[in-house]
């Protein structure tokens, strides 16, 4: 998300800009007077995100943004070579936009993307009579959570955690494997003994995974 924008890359070919910091200066300047005063401070607010965090990933918002509406599709998404080759590709993308929608302006991408930021971010603006943060470990969580739960029935099935993981492993795995694998997941995370994952068992099964490592995008700290 953080690759060079085009307006970037059109500044340091013609020479208009010669120093390292530069270009950087001139993209925040840009991008700064296309995000209105009051829009900038509620995203702030909302997502904890700073000024100098906004202003960039802005830029690379709307770079992404080939019809110039000021909003990403999903096949926008699609342009950003990290996502084009990750296996929950298709998935990540699909957090980004509400049911029913095709389309996520700004403040949205903002929304899904703070699920990334470090937890420790937090304790910097921690605020006891405010909302959960965005990024806290459940909210992680519940993000990491819904990329399995594909019938968006708060609950992983069987056949959803096989299907998850057969994009995850594509053919490295016989399909007996993996359905061994499964089966005995389900088993162990399944206290209820429904034959499927609520989100309490899908947090108690991870109490000990290292969320904030495994869940940061650290040019976002």
């Amino acid at each position: 998300l953080m690759r060079s924008t085009k307006l970037e890359e059109n500044l340091t070919a013609s020479g208009t800009a010669t120093s390292g910091t530069a270009p950087t200066a001139v993209i925040g300047s840009w991008a700064s007077t296309l995000l209105q005063d009051k829009e900038l401070e509620e995203i702030k607010k909302e997502t904890g995100f700073s000024h100098s965090q906004i202003i960039p990933l802005y830029s690379r918002f709307t770079s992404l943004d080939k019809g110039e509406n000021g909003t990403l599709s999903r096949e926008d998404f699609q342009r950003i070579p990290e996502l084009a080759i990750n296996p929950l590709g298709d998935r990540i993308i699909n957090a980004f936009f509400s049911e029913g929608e095709d389309q996520v302006n700004f403040r949205g991408f903002m929304r899904t993307l703070v699920h990334f930021q470090p937890i420790e971010d937090n304790e910097k603006r921690k605020d006891v009579n405010g909302p959960e943060p965005l990024n806290s470990r459940s909210n992680k969580l519940r993000f990491a959570f819904r990329l399995y739960d594909l019938d968006k029935d708060d609950t992983i099935s069987c056949d959803e955690l096989l299907q998850v993981l057969r994009m995850m492993v594509g053919e490295n795995i016989s399909d007996e494997q993996l359905g061994s694998i499964t089966d005995r997941t389900i088993q162990e995370a399944d206290q209820d003994g429904d034959s499927a994952i609520s989100f309490t068992e899908f947090v108690k099964v991870l109490e000990k995974v290292d969320v904030e490592q495994k869940m940061s995008i650290w040019f976002l700290h």
